[in-house]
């Protein structure tokens, strides 16, 4: 059988690696934005804490592509 690329849900893995990259920088992108609050939506504590999840959780998805790169 040919390899065309695919695994097996019909998306090329060249497509899932840019969405992925993307999702990874987005997320510690968002994060940053909540910690550094250009714009106060939610008290102090709450935007630290909801930034470093979500940066914590970027680069958790950062290191499992990477994990599944073979």
């Amino acid at each position: 059988m040919k390899s065309d690329g695919n695994n097996g849900n019909g998306v090329p893995k060249g497509a899932r690696f840019v969405f992925g990259v993307f999702m990874v920088l987005f997320y510690i992108a968002v994060g940053l934005f909540f910690i550094l609050d250009p714009v106060d939506f939610f008290t102090p504590a709450i935007s630290y804490v909801v930034g470093g999840i979500l940066c914590a959780y970027g680069l958790f998805r950062g290191y499992r592509m990477y994990r599944g790169m073979n």
